[in-house]
This record gives structure tokens, sequence and C-alpha cells, in this order.
């Protein structure tokens, strides 16, 4: 029961970063590309319908790992507390930008919550992509010190730099130049994926711009990727363990690949809906060879004295497990019914939504 409930935990928060991915990525290229008005309008058509649903799927997670693995769920929302509430701001202030700026037509105004949409996107990004590298990492479960656990042996605090900004020091922080690599990642490549998006469901005149900036972010990404492989090492000296083990998970990187090389021929894509598929393919690949490469770790543990959280030693009683399959069961088929509904209703292009305007 726990591999399923991993399984469903994994595929719930792949859902929200292909899903939400796209609106973070918008939000950069409103903050950044969308100079004109009749851009920005099309940016927030492209996302409108969609992006308060979206961010379900993010509190939906939350409740399978509150639910399922309630040790980590403990762990994790103490030690990553700054950080949280961080994010919670950050959320807050994008949907405050989009649903605010049509209020009231005034320049100041209007410009004020492009910036807060805009720049709580792109920190967004940023910060969930640092936090990906801190479940890779590891961090100092109990707090242990000159080998001694200064609390329980899944209890752990981290401010939100060390004074050595290194990834290997005793006393980690949330940023440091390794979680700092992996969240310029999750920015570069949200970009790419928001502004396939806005391609897919717009026919604004930036789109054209928008497929040669593609075009150039992927190398940008292509070499960040590289970089990111080539110094795994240092934060685990075996990190194609679980691959070369089991063959089968070779499948996430093909994937990863696939994408990340599809988005090469974006300016020869004869259907616009191509290079949102690619660069979905990437995240999701790119997500489930990061989660594949630790498991069974959910989070590691930077010291020998304390063991890492598994799957196996996080997760709730077999009968509660259990008991939830059903309501799962349930769930899902109404969230299908949901989004089926939703994305049929708004199929096709969005320019003429005019979405927040009043």
């Amino acid at each position: 029961m726990e591999l399923f409930w991993y399984i469903v935990l994994m595929g719930m928060l792949g859902m929200y970063v292909i899903l939400d991915g796209y609106d973070f990525g918008a939000g950069i290229v409103h903050l950044f590309f969308a100079k004109k008005e009749k851009d920005k309008k099309a940016v927030t058509n492209a996302i409108g319908p969609f992006w308060d649903a979206n961010e379900v799927w993010l509190i939906a997670s939350g409740g399978v790992l509150f639910f399922a693995f309630p040790t980590l769920y403990a762990s994790s929302f103490s030690g990553f507390y700054l950080p949280l509430i961080m994010i919670l701001w950050l959320l807050i202030f994008r949907a405050i930008g989009l649903e605010l700026r049509g209020q009231y037509h005034n320049e100041m105004w209007e410009s004020i919550w492009d910036k807060a949409f805009g720049i709580a996107s792109l920190l967004l990004a940023l910060f969930f992509g640092v936090a990906l590298g801190n479940v890779v990492r590891g961090v100092n479960l109990g707090m242990v010190e000159n080998g001694v656990s200064a609390y329980e042996a899944h209890y752990f605090f981290l401010p939100l730099w060390n004074p050595t900004f290194s990834p290997t020091a005793e006393h980690l922080g949330i940023i440091d130049w390794f979680t700092l690599l992996l969240g310029i990642i999750s920015v570069v490549a949200l970009t790419i994926h928001g502004a396939n998006w806005i391609i897919f469901k717009t026919n604004a005149e930036l789109n054209t711009r928008l497929k040669s900036i593609i075009f150039k972010l992927n190398f940008v990404l292509l070499a960040l990727v590289i970089t990111s492989i080539l110094i795994w090492h240092i934060i685990e000296p075996k990190p194609f363990t679980n691959f070369l083990d089991k063959p089968y998970l070779w499948l996430f990187p093909i994937i990863t690949l696939t994408g990340l090389v599809g988005q090469f021929w974006i300016k020869k894509f004869k259907k616009d809906g191509y290079g949102f598929l690619f660069s979905a393919l990437f995240l999701f690949g790119g997500f489930a060879s990061t989660a594949a490469s630790i498991f069974p770790k959910v989070l590691p543990s930077t010291n020998s004295v304390n063991p890492s959280l598994t799957i196996y030693n996080v997760a709730a009683d077999e009968y509660g497990l259990s008991v939830g399959v059903y309501w799962f069961a349930i769930a899902i088929v109404l969230v299908a019914v949901y989004m089926y509904v939703q994305y049929r209703i708004f199929s096709g292009k969005m320019d003429d939504v005019g979405y927040g305007e009043h």
C-alpha cells in the first residue's frame, strides 16, 4: 500500500508541476516579454479559466501527504516552515495580481498588479525548484552536531542559507549553490512551458517572438541540465544506482530527453499544441527521474546517525491506507469529470475571453 500511495502522491505532484507550471511560466512571460497591453491580455486570457483549478492539485497533494505519510508531513512542514510561508504569500500575491488588475483602469494600478503577478510567478518557479533540490540533497535529520542528535530523528529546521552557501556543510540552508541551480532550471523550464501554453491557447502577435525565445532558452536549459547531472555526484556519490538496478526506470530520462530535444523544432511545428506537449514531457520526465533516483527515500538524511525518511518508515497504518483507496477512487473520478468538462468548455483559442476585465 505504501508504494501505491507514493505513486498517487508523485502523480498528483507531477500534475501540479505540469498544470500550474504553465501558469508560473505565463507569469514570467508576462513580466519580461509582454510589453504591449494586448500581449498582456493574451497571457491572462490563456490562463484565466484554468489557474485557480490548477492550484487545487497542490492542496490535494498536501492532503494525500497528510493522510498517507503523516511523519513526512510533520517533518517537512516544520523543517521547511519558512519557505512554505513565503510560498503561501507568493501564491496569494499571484492570485490577487490576476484578480485585481482589471478592477480599475489606471496605469499605476495596473502596473502594480502586473508586477505582483509576474514577480510572484518568477519566485514561485524558483522556490519550487529549490524545494526539489532540497529533497535531492537531503537535510540534517535530528539536527546532528558532532555525532550527537539534538532532536527526534525526523525533526529538522533550515534557515534560508548558511554562511558557506555549500550543500555539503553540516549546517545546511535551504538555498545553496546546488539547490539554486535546480531553482534556475525550474525557472527556465517553466518559462518555456508557459510560453508554449500561450502559443497553444492564443493567436497573439507575441507568439512568433515566443517561439524564438523558446528556441534560445532551450539551449540554456540543455546546458543547465547537463551541468546538474555532472555535479550530481557531489551530492550523491552513486546517483544512478536505482537506474542500474532497475533498467525500466530509464524510461523517465528518455521521456525527459524527448521533451528537451523536441523543443528545438518549435519553429517548425505545424500545430501549436506540439510545443506544449514536449515541454510537458520534459517536466514530467525530469520530475519522475528525480523521484526515481532517490527511491524509496522521500527525504534523505545527510548524517549517519539518523536514517533517511522512506515511504516505509513514514507511512500511516496499513488499515488506514487500505480504507483510503475507496475514497480516492471516488475523488479521482470526480476530478477527471471536472477536468474533462473544464477543458472541453474552454477548448480552442482564448483570445476573446477577456479575463479579469470589469
